[in-house]
């Protein structure tokens, strides 16, 4: 938990804030942290909750948007029709003299 602080190392710290902040102060000490670590973990899990809800909101967004983008398209241009054009057909005169 603590790394390379092995028990007496613990012990000699804990012996210090005794003697530092005195017995009757390591309850308020104590529950001061506790608060603190509370409050920590709290607004953490907070900003999950509201990184998660503006990623929703932005997709919900995002997905009208792209409707709109879709409908407002104009529509494909229509094939022109071919007009085929119908070949005069020569005289019957003019073909006999050929």
């Amino acid at each position: 938990m603590f790394g390379s602080l092995g028990f007496t190392e613990l012990i000699l710290i804990l012996f210090i804030v005794l003697i530092i902040f005195g017995a009757g102060k390591l309850p308020q000490l104590g529950e001061g942290i506790g608060k603190a670590i509370k409050g920590f973990k709290k607004s953490v899990h907070e900003a999950d909750a509201i990184e998660a809800e503006a990623q929703a909101q932005a997709q919900q967004q995002a997905e009208p948007v792209q409707a709109q983008a879709i409908a407002a398209q104009p529509p494909a241009p229509m094939p022109t029709p071919v007009v085929e054009q119908q070949v005069a057909a020569a005289p019957p005169a003019a073909r006999a003299q050929a």
